[in-house]
């Protein structure tokens, strides 16, 4: 599989995409934290405040609040940081690599369904962690657009045509990748090509093919 040549813009998911996610290690986490059964907790997981929080409708003291309330612990914010944070596994070297090389052929944006939380850590300990000097991954995107700030979440179709809009692109020549097929969904759903991110790796492969 070789990339589309019409292509001329590339939107990139964040977790599963360009930063190793696993959303179980944060389950057992809060299963350790709170002494609830980790089926309970995933089910827990899927209340309606964890997406609130991505859209930026409360700040990171309400939602540590939150989670207090969910999962029934006094729990210190630090504590629950550390449980949340446990899903961001790690950010390889070489993606940072790839989207570097990308950013001289596309133009390449980052969209990510996220949070205040996770993206302080990404850049203040994982990125330098990796590329010391580092403190920002949207430097590695021509522009970077978080659900937190844009108070929008994927799969909504209203936060695709604001990408669109402001940066003058046209879906057809556009690919979006992501791991979640829902966002995938709602990217195709405006005129957006997709591209599914299946494994950790492909986007490697599929651009180096």
């Amino acid at each position: 599989m070789k990339p589309d040549p019409s292509i001329k813009n590339l939107i990139f998911d964040l977790g599963g995409v360009i930063i190793d996610l696993s959303i179980d290690h944060t389950i057992q986490a809060f299963a350790a934290l709170s002494g609830i059964e980790k089926k309970k907790v995933s089910e827990l997981y899927c209340s309606p405040g964890f997406e609130v929080y991505e859209k930026g409708m409360m700040d990171d003291s309400e939602f540590r609040d939150y989670v207090r309330e969910v999962f029934a612990v006094e729990a210190q914010a630090s504590e629950i940081d550390a449980c949340w944070l446990a899903m961001l596994r790690g950010l390889p070297l070489r993606k940072l690599q790839l989207l570097e090389r990308l950013k001289l052929q596309y133009n390449v944006f980052l969209l990510s369904n996220t949070n205040n939380i996770h993206i302080e850590y990404i850049n203040n300990v994982m990125l330098p962690g990796v590329v010391p000097g580092s403190y920002s991954l949207d430097a590695y995107f021509h522009k970077a657009y978080y659900s937190h700030i844009m108070k929008k979440r994927k799969p909504n179709a209203d936060i695709f045509l604001q990408v669109l809009d402001e940066n003058n692109l046209q879906g057809s020549e556009t690919l979006f990748l992501d791991d979640n097929l829902g966002n995938l969904e709602g990217a195709n759903g405006v005129g957006i090509k997709t591209f599914h991110v299946v494994t950790p790796d492909i986007i490697l492969e599929y651009f180096d093919a």
